[in-house]
């Protein structure tokens, strides 16, 4: 297996186990009974822009592993 490729999986790992983490805390939370539907909705919609956006952030550090940028700072 390549370094790279190596280095890719602990990322879509992590990723994959915290949005799953926070999609299902955000489905038992909304299918409580007593929670008001507000609750419910930002509930849901709270742990999908959690992943949408660790989605996005492992989108471009895959990127910068391809081009070879492990460390960003040391360009500074």
């Amino acid at each position: 297996m390549k370094t790279k490729t190596k280095k890719m999986i602990a990322p879509v790992i992590i990723v994959t186990l915290i949005s799953i983490y926070y999609i299902a805390i955000g489905v038992i939370f909304a299918y409580m009974n007593g929670v008001p539907m507000l609750a419910k909705i930002i509930a849901l919609v709270v742990p999908g822009i959690i992943t949408g956006v660790a989605v996005t952030v492992l989108v471009q550090r895959i990127k910068e592993i391809k081009k070879g940028e492990e460390d960003d700072l040391s360009k500074y």
